[in-house]
């Protein structure tokens, strides 16, 4: 059972999507909040971390920026959160996945795709598809100074992970990786497993952030 908890300041829309997700197999609304705080306290009450956790971004009092930060800070079992926005292009976006989100989905979403994130987030990948990452990594770097590259966060990795983790931070697909390196599908998923593991971050979202921030792979 994949638990959920909604955060989101406008009522109605709560209800909509508990109603929604309420009715699905396999999953269990296990809390609503409609700001930061409340969500905050509401997750902490809880005996275990929800799953997952949507997570508007524009509230009044506490952002679900400012609360996706202090959710996901500390070592403690963490719930994964998919950030919810009006926009495609959100600059909040960029600054959530920097806070440990694992992706974002627009609001006005078909009911099936937010079902399917959940499950997506719940299941350890980033909700970033190849479309979607190149339009990010376009956005997330422009007007960003230059990273001082910090090869050394990386010794932990072989040449070939390395190789890797260059395409996805690129926005390529598992096939597409697989296409371009002449491997198997389920080789390039053992490897961007073992390059989440050995670089101690949360999914794919978090590893792109990471290649960029480090110099390791530079836009354009």
């Amino acid at each position: 059972m994949t638990t959920v908890f909604i955060v989101d300041d406008q009522a109605m829309v709560r209800e909509s999507f508990a109603s929604l997700l309420a009715a699905q197999p396999g999953l269990d609304v296990v809390g609503q909040a409609g700001d930061g705080n409340a969500a905050l306290a509401g997750i902490s009450a809880l005996d275990t971390p929800p799953d997952v956790v949507l997570m508007d971004i524009r509230m009044p009092g506490m952002d679900g920026l400012e609360a996706t930060r202090r959710l996901l800070q500390g070592d403690d079992e963490k719930p994964k959160v998919i950030v919810l926005t009006t926009f495609h292009l959100d600059d909040y976006v960029y600054e959530a996945l920097r806070a440990g989100a694992s992706g974002f989905l627009l609001k006005d979403a078909p009911a099936a795709e937010l079902i399917n994130a959940i499950g997506v987030v719940a299941d350890g990948e980033a909700l970033l598809s190849p479309a979607v990452t190149r339009r990010l990594i376009a956005n997330f770097v422009a007007g960003a100074p230059v990273p001082t590259p910090s090869p050394a966060r990386f010794d932990v990795l072989t040449e070939r992970e390395r190789e890797v983790l260059r395409l996805i931070a690129k926005g390529r697909s598992n096939p597409e990786i697989a296409a371009d390196l002449v491997l198997s599908a389920q080789t390039v998923k053992t490897y961007v497993g073992r390059i989440l593991a050995k670089l101690a971050v949360r999914d794919r979202a978090q590893a792109i952030v990471l290649a960029y921030e480090t110099g390791l792979v530079s836009p354009g």
